[in-house]
């Protein structure tokens, strides 16, 4: 190293004064215990999630979508709506240094989850208000997708409520 001996002797101490790794791989850290039950659907439930969220600058859209999923899987008819920046999350687009490309791990996680959640039988709704805020084109959402008018986000909301529907509305700063 580009150091002088006593920088490269502080490093070796720092290195040295905490025993690394402290655990081997595969170690239990945490607990397992469930505390609530494993509720499944009744008859005719609906699980809806709004999602406000920028893709890829937290992980608030992506674990929306997670969530919405294991909601369909647990007999939920389960819909996502994506509105104002959120909507950049339905882009089929995505990719660098072409569409469906990963530039870093995890770049397609939210197209393939999307995709995945569609295919299992969750409806996506996507604002095209939220579209044109960023200059999104409609014909780039990703297949399944369906465009919104702006007006639809809180008659969607009124729907699905009163449905008796179990709104998780997700918002990113």
């Amino acid at each position: 190293m580009p150091f002088d001996e006593s920088i490269t002797a502080n490093i070796a101490k720092s290195v040295a004064e905490i025993p690394h790794p402290s655990l081997p791989k595969g170690s239990t850290i945490y607990g397992s215990t469930k505390i609530f039950p494993d509720y499944q659907a009744e008859e005719g439930e609906s699980y809806l999630t709004l999602v406000h969220g920028i893709a890829h600058e937290s992980s608030v859209s992506f674990v929306a979508i997670l969530q919405a999923t294991r909601a369909l899987r647990k007999g939920f008819e389960s819909v996502l709506y994506f509105y104002g920046p959120g909507s950049m999350n339905c882009m089929a687009t995505r990719g660098f240094p072409t569409t469906g490309d990963s530039a870093f791990p995890g770049e397609q996680n939210i197209n393939n989850s999307l995709e995945t959640f569609i295919a299992e039988g969750g409806t996506v709704f996507c604002c095209r208000f939220g579209l044109s805020l960023h200059g999104l084109r409609e014909e780039d959402l990703i297949p399944g997708v369906i465009p919104c008018h702006p007006l639809d986000v809180q008659d969607a909301l009124i729907h699905f409520a009163r449905k008796g529907a179990i709104i998780n509305s997700t918002y990113n700063l």
